[in-house]
């Protein structure tokens, strides 16, 4: 029987897999990228400022028994989107999945006090524009490998459904170009490469962490599973989408949210 591990990851699951998180200094992409090596990958993480997150990140991959490489990526930089193929190749030769989950704070600390605009501004930039820009590196380095991959972007379950205020408003602006524009990606790179979504819903991120405790108590009461997602939860869901048993796959959006929006 085979093993499953943390983040629902099967031991083997992504064997002799190559793949790319960006992100995967903290939360979310963290445990993505850790699931994919206890599945068997090697896996390349991106960091934008968070160095020692970053490290950590490579350091639980490597204690699995994997490779790990980490790379600077500034999403809202051209430039530094451009730069990750080079260095992809310099580093495991070829990438299998490109996994986009890094995208802009602007719910805690400093970032959560921002003018609106400012706060629209930063999640184009970097939630769809980087998005779209690292999902078009991906398809010209999967495209000049001769045999595919996968790409993995990241939504927001809730731009199918809609949610009051300012800050969810924001973000469904940009995840939902991103769900959009990687429905219009999944049929245009077809069939070698295969392009679907993660939709998180209320995850125990560092937005999850410092929310009051009605609201707490609010999202238990709103979720059929009773519970705040993790996440590994969403881990889970990625691994599996890489792998080769969602190899029928293509154009979908998995919510990983216990039930909110179904």
């Amino acid at each position: 029987m085979a093993r499953v591990g943390e983040g629902g990851a099967v031991a083997g699951q992504l064997a002799g897999k190559a793949v790319l998180v960006t992100g995967a200094s903290s939360g979310i992409g963290q445990a993505i990228a850790v699931a994919c090596a206890r599945a068997g990958a090697d896996v390349a993480v991106t960091y934008r400022s968070n160095r020692a997150g970053g490290d950590a990140a490579a350091d639980q991959i490597r204690a699995l028994g994997r490779r790990a490489e980490l790379l600077p990526l500034a999403l809202e930089d051209e430039k530094s989107i451009a730069a990750l193929p080079d260095a992809i190749r310099r580093t495991f030769g070829r990438i299998d999945v490109w996994i986009n989950n890094a995208g802009a704070d602007i719910l805690t600390g400093a970032a959560g006090r921002r003018a609106r605009v400012d706060k629209l501004d930063e999640v184009l930039r970097v939630d769809l524009r980087g998005t779209v820009l690292a999902s078009w590196a991906a398809v010209d380095l999967m495209r000049s490998q001769g045999d595919g991959g996968v790409i993995l972007n990241m939504s927001w379950d809730h731009v199918s459904f809609g949610m009051a205020g300012e800050n969810p408003g924001l973000y469904a602006v940009a995840k939902g170009g991103v769900l959009a524009f990687s429905k219009s990606l999944a049929r245009d790179v077809a069939p070698h490469i295969r392009v679907n979504v993660l939709a998180p819903g209320f995850i125990e991120t560092a937005f999850g962490e410092v929310a009051d405790e009605r609201w707490r108590g609010h999202v238990v009461g709103v979720t059929p599973l009773a519970r705040w997602g993790t996440p590994a939860d969403v881990a889970g869901a990625a691994v599996y989408l890489a792998s080769d048993e969602a190899a029928f796959l293509t154009g979908q959006t998995i919510m990983i949210n216990g039930g909110v929006v179904m």
